[in-house]
């Protein structure tokens, strides 16, 4: 029968920077939260997201017996500057659609646990952050974001796999706690663009930017597209305003090669104008949230980015975006952008 240390072994083998193990018990303090904030997540149920379900790992899998963590440094390398301030890094990471990095690397880690008799399921709709932090491979920030307590220098630049397994292993020591440095003043709470941070460890995901670049319903509030400045599609700016995230941040990455690669077909104008065969062939391997039928969504936040650049010269793409688009609510943005280049 495989030792505990030998899946870690494998797991380090296999190029992931942590792993952990916790219990098959379920997240009741996460349940409590969701049923306690339940008017925040609305929308998640509304799109089929049972974010209930997953408290529960047997509601999943009811053969679990625990719960394995991997954990994932997804900040490597440097991001391509064009790319940065517009996209969240994580998602031009993202390859669960391209499958070729992370995807390949949690099937060959699960086809080592195959091989030795343990089978595994992962799981659509489980608390990942908090299943990390119970399994003793990171502390959360006030931004709720888990930071990892040994790998990628203690940052928060770590994305959590969870897999639940039919045999039982000793859980790690949990590390559920908020681990902030008592002399930060709330760096990343003064720093949210839109006020989603209420408070300590509270987010209003209604007013995230990545709720409002990719599941807002009709065009953005006006009292919200100034604040999301130049991002399209996700933000980072919690993290990058991090006093934790320094020792990552202030290293010397070489620039991803892969992404730069694609970068140039996220250009502001080609996202303003693109068809549904465009956004299929270009975009959505690497961000997916949208259906094709939706590209209305990238298409106004391009604009909205277009209009918070102060740049002239997208003044002539938003004309012709408005001589093209159908969309009233691409098109409702796009004279607010233009407004805005033309009072300058």
């Amino acid at each position: 029968m495989v030792t505990k240390q030998e899946i870690i072994d494998a797991a380090y083998q296999i190029g992931f920077a942590d792993i952990g193990f916790t219990s098959a018990e379920p997240f009741d303090s996460h349940k409590a939260i969701l049923e306690e904030r339940a008017s925040f997540y609305d929308w998640v149920y509304e799109r089929g997201m049972n974010l209930l379900k997953g408290t529960d790992p047997k509601a999943i899998y009811p053969e679990v017996r625990s719960i394995i963590v991997l954990l994932e440094n997804y900040h490597q390398e440097a991001f391509p500057p064009d790319m940065l301030g517009k996209f969240g890094r994580c998602y031009m990471v993202d390859d669960r659609m391209t499958k070729d990095d992370l995807a390949q690397r949690t099937k060959q880690f699960r086809a080592f646990l195959s091989s030795h008799g343990i089978q595994s399921k992962s799981g659509p709709y489980l608390p990942q952050r908090l299943a990390a932090a119970r399994a003793g491979l990171g502390t959360f920030g006030k931004n709720c974001m888990l930071y990892a307590n040994k790998a990628a220098r203690q940052s928060s630049w770590v994305f959590p796999v969870v897999l639940l397994v039919d045999q039982e292993f000793a859980p790690d020591e949990p590390t559920v706690t908020v681990n902030c440095p008592t002399w930060c003043k709330n760096a990343c709470i003064a720093a949210c663009p839109t006020g989603a941070l209420r408070g300590p460890n509270k987010i209003d995901p209604r007013k995230c930017i990545s709720y409002l670049s990719y599941y807002g319903e009709g065009v953005t509030p006006i009292e919200y597209r100034e604040a999301m400045g130049m991002k399209v599609y996700g933000c980072d700016r919690c993290q990058e305003v991090c006093p934790r995230n320094e020792p990552w941040m202030n290293q010397d990455l070489p620039v991803s090669q892969k992404i730069s690669a694609w970068a140039k077909d996220f250009d502001l104008r080609a996202l303003l104008h693109m068809d549904e065969q465009y956004y299929i062939e270009k975009v959505q391997p690497h961000m997916f949230y949208m259906p094709p039928e939706e590209i209305w969504r990238f298409q106004m936040n391009a604009a909205r980015a277009m209009g918070n650049s102060l740049n002239p010269e997208y003044k002539e793409e938003l004309k012709r975006c408005l001589a093209e688009n159908r969309d009233e609510r691409v098109r409702e943005m796009a004279t607010w952008a233009l407004e805005k280049l033309n009072s300058l």
